[in-house]
Parts: structure tokens; sequence; C-alpha cells
């Protein structure tokens, strides 16, 4: 690959396929909406320890489930633009195959919470138990996997540049003297 092949293969993945579903230029809506499913997942987790401490756990146990199911349809808003980003990227680059490893782990995140979902609504809570270690141990994992894609997703932005606008861009927000917001 010669240098200006990869500089326009750069300065496609800065670009939105369509800035109307995946968000405008320096404005990708990805990270934003990953913000659903990671607080709502990290939060179930929180509530399914503390279901396992305090004296009556149900309305821990519910709430851990509410915060799954709400996390796995926030992630899949976010694989729907996540998916239109990672058609910016050049097929056959590193930043390509990070984006395929980064959305392979996210859907194998988001499925596991779904069948641990599914899991919890098949059994039901006794009044005095609090989430099983199992459906506790899957959130856990998951969350760890989960950690490891945000790394990937962070080297897509922060190494190889993917939907972060041009440092021309950038600099605006450097300069002394005017007023801008």
């Amino acid at each position: 690959m010669t240098v200006n092949s990869e500089l326009n293969g750069l300065r496609q993945a800065k670009r939105p396929v369509s800035g109307a579903l995946a968000g405008p230029y320096g404005h990708p809506f990805h990270p934003i909406l990953v913000t659903v499913p990671i607080g709502a997942w990290v939060s179930s987790l929180v509530f399914d320890i503390a279901s396992r401490i305090v004296h009556r756990p149900a309305f821990l146990t519910h709430g851990s489930a509410w915060l799954i199911a709400i996390g796995v349809l926030g992630a899949l808003a976010a694989a729907c633009v996540g998916f239109l980003d990672l058609f910016a990227i050049p097929s056959g680059t590193p930043a390509f195959r990070t984006g395929l490893v980064h959305m392979a782990l996210n859907l194998t995140v988001t499925a596991a919470y779904a069948a641990g979902f599914l899991w919890r609504q098949g059994g039901g809570y006794p009044e005095g138990q609090g989430v099983g270690y199992g459906q506790l141990t899957l959130s856990a994992v998951s969350l760890v996997v989960l950690s490891l894609s945000g790394y990937l997703g962070g080297k897509l932005a922060y190494r190889y540049g993917v939907r972060v606008a041009e440092e021309s861009v950038q600099a605006e927000g450097y300069r002394t003297g005017g007023h801008h917001a």
C-alpha cells in the first residue's frame, strides 16, 4: 500500500458513511450510544453483588434484570451505527481487522447478556435469595470482555483516528483570542 492510498484510507475512515445515521463529521453517534449498555451492565453487576449482601434482595434482582434488558437494547442501537462506522474503514487494513474483532466481541457480549436475561426470567427469585452465582459470574465475565472490546474501540479512535476529525479541524479548539464554543 502506498503512502497516498494509506492517507486516502485514513481520510475515508474519518468521514461518516451517512451523517444522518452515524453522526456528522467529528460527532459520531457510536461513542454516545455505547454509554447506555456500559452504564446499564456495570450497574446490573453492582445490583447483582448487592443482592448477595442485603437482607431482602428482590428489588435488586429485578432491577438488575431490567438493567440487563436496557443494556441489550442500547447495545443493539450502538451496533447499528457502529456497523456504519466499520464500513467507512478500508478493508484489509489493521484498523478494519481491529474493528471486526471489536464488533465480534461486542456481539458476543450482547448475546451473553441476552442469554443471561432469559436465564433470569426462567426461575424467578424467591424473596430471600439474591442473584445466583452462575448469573453473577456470567455478568462479570461479560464485563471483562466488554472492557477488552472498549480497549479496541479506543485503539480505533485514538490510534487509528477512525471517525476523529482531521488535526486541522482539531486545531480550532486551541486558537486563542476568539470566543468559540
